[in-house]
């Protein structure tokens, strides 16, 4: 089975904020496969389909980000052989919006909740997906309070986007297609991206 993790802050003051886009993602992707986010497990809102022929679960950790960690050990044990057969999917303020970078493995950098997850785990060897929430207005605010706001309404569009397109990244992921995930979604979206797959 494959896990996909989302990372953000519970309640509906944070829903939309910058900093829950990983949640973001993981509450389309499940929309899209019909996959129902009605469990609440070891610290977290799971659900649990089939995509792409293969076995999936996707989580959104209850706890605050800063301990993503103690969710994400609790549902590895509980489920999986390998933290690898993860991906946790979260904001990244070093990307402009629209932007995604996926890593097979990694340091955990300035994020509180990649740094509690590999403080818990104990290794940076599992996959993860970076998605851009680097606004004009970045730098006008203190870090904080800037990954804490809502996206502003000319971002809707973008944001939009990159949501849709770490869906297709994680499909490949689930597809144990890492590399093509990388190859396609590590570059800047063309027109083409969004073309039909004939």
């Amino acid at each position: 089975m494959k896990l996909i993790v989302g990372l953000g802050n519970p309640g509906p003051d944070y829903e939309r904020t910058r900093h829950n886009i990983g949640w973001q993602v993981v509450d389309a992707f499940a929309a899209k496969f019909r996959i129902a986010l009605d469990t609440h497990e070891k610290n977290a809102m799971t659900g649990r389909g089939r995509v792409a022929g293969g076995a999936v679960m996707v989580a959104k950790p209850l706890t605050f980000m800063n301990l993503s960690g103690d969710a994400v050990k609790l549902l590895i044990n509980g489920y999986l052989e390998s933290p690898a057969e993860m991906i946790v999917v979260y904001d990244d303020v070093d990307l402009p919006i629209g932007k995604l970078r996926i890593r097979p493995n990694g340091s955990s950098g300035t994020h509180n909740g990649m740094r509690s997850i590999v403080e818990v785990l104990g290794t940076e060897d599992f996959p993860r997906l970076r998605v851009g929430v680097r606004g004009e207005r970045f730098g006008e605010n203190p870090l904080r309070d800037y990954v804490l706001d809502d996206f502003d309404p000319d971002e809707q569009e973008p944001v939009a986007e990159s949501v849709t397109r770490a869906i297709d990244a994680l499909t490949l992921f689930v597809r144990d297609d890492l590399k093509r995930a990388m190859n396609q979604f590590n570059r800047d979206p063309t027109p083409d991206d969004n073309l039909p797959n004939l």
